[in-house]
């Protein structure tokens, strides 16, 4: 009998009762975790609020731009046209490439400047670009100069027109960046940015300290026949002076065209060319030139291609344009 009230009664009363106590306790599980999701969603919102309250509170920004006008942006801009690569670079450095809706036609990086719509060169494509209807247009001191009725129909149109001028050094960069960064609400990574290539520059500057034994360096911009240089006042020129190193052509400004003769006569140790994207095998070229054999920079094989994007695009990159160089003309120094 006791048996069969153990059967009958006791245990099916066990069974019930370790059954309310598991179903109690997932109950209080799923309570717990979802009350955890609700504090997350609810720590979500707050901080895209802020987020935005703080991009809110960038706008409006008043500025001058390079062609000497004062731009007013009243609001976040969402859509941006860049007519020039390096502005591009810059915008996609700040973390903004996902607002580019219109690049130059000869933009190639980052990759994905490679699918976004082409709107011309210097010569815009006004028409695409008025389709397009940005917020900014990020446009050239040559625009501003050869095409101010295209821009003013886009300001008629209400899309604001900032003009960003050239730059030939560092100084001029981190300008550049800057007034990127206040048009668009990205003052703080614009900052970031500059802050890095100045700290990597004064680095490079401080190794350089060491060099006694300066090499003399012929930079080619074009191949033979037309055989250009960079002088004073270009990225090269900086970038060498930077890592103690002497610019063959330091007495002329700018870009200018050497005749093969006068370059020999220059006896430069080292031959740094920036046209490998366009002329296979430029190395093989200079080092077969008649009357050449003796350049020490030839007779050494001290012939070298870098990225002409690198060394004279000015943006973000031309730091790393200045580490390059350090490491093929000073390797012993600069590649410790």
């Amino acid at each position: 009998m006791g048996n069969n009230f153990l059967k009958k009664w006791l245990l099916p009363c066990i069974v019930l009762l370790l059954s309310i106590l598991i179903f109690a306790g997932c109950g209080a599980q799923d309570e717990e975790q979802s009350t955890e999701g609700e504090t997350g969603a609810s720590d979500a919102e707050v901080t895209d609020e802020e987020s935005g309250e703080k991009n809110e509170e960038l706008f409006p920004v008043t500025f001058t731009d390079d062609a000497g006008r004062e731009v007013i942006i009243e609001n976040e801009p969402e859509t941006i046209i860049s007519i020039q690569a390096s502005f591009t670079e810059i915008l996609f450095a700040l973390g903004l490439g996902g607002k580019i809706i219109g690049v130059s036609d000869y933009d190639n990086y980052p990759e994905e400047a490679l699918e976004i719509q082409k709107v011309g060169g210097q010569d815009m494509n006004a028409e695409l670009i008025l389709t397009l209807l940005p917020d900014i247009a990020l446009v050239t001191d040559y625009h501003y100069n050869n095409h101010p009725e295209i821009l003013e129909q886009y300001e008629e149109v209400g899309i604001k027109v900032i003009v960003i001028g050239s730059a030939t050094s560092f100084e001029d960069v981190y300008s550049k960046i800057k007034m990127i960064g206040t048009a668009t609400g990205t003052q703080s990574e614009a900052e970031e940015i500059t802050a890095d290539m100045k700290q990597r520059l004064e680095s490079i500057k401080e190794k350089a300290e060491s060099i006694t034994d300066k090499k003399k360096v012929w930079v080619e911009v074009s191949p033979a026949p037309d055989i250009f240089t960079t002088g004073q006042n270009t990225f090269m020129h900086e970038m060498l002076e930077s890592i103690q190193a002497i610019n063959a052509a330091e007495d002329v400004e700018g870009w200018v065209k050497f005749t093969e003769e006068e370059i020999v006569n220059l006896n430069p140790d080292i031959i740094i060319t920036t046209y490998g994207y366009y002329i296979e095998n430029p190395k093989e070229e200079v080092l077969s030139r008649n009357g050449w054999a003796e350049v020490p920079a030839v007779k050494n094989d001290q012939v070298f291609d870098v990225d002409n994007d690198m060394v004279t695009r000015p943006g973000p990159r031309l730091i790393e344009g200045v580490e390059t160089l350090a490491k093929l003309i000073y390797p012993k120094v600069f590649n410790e």
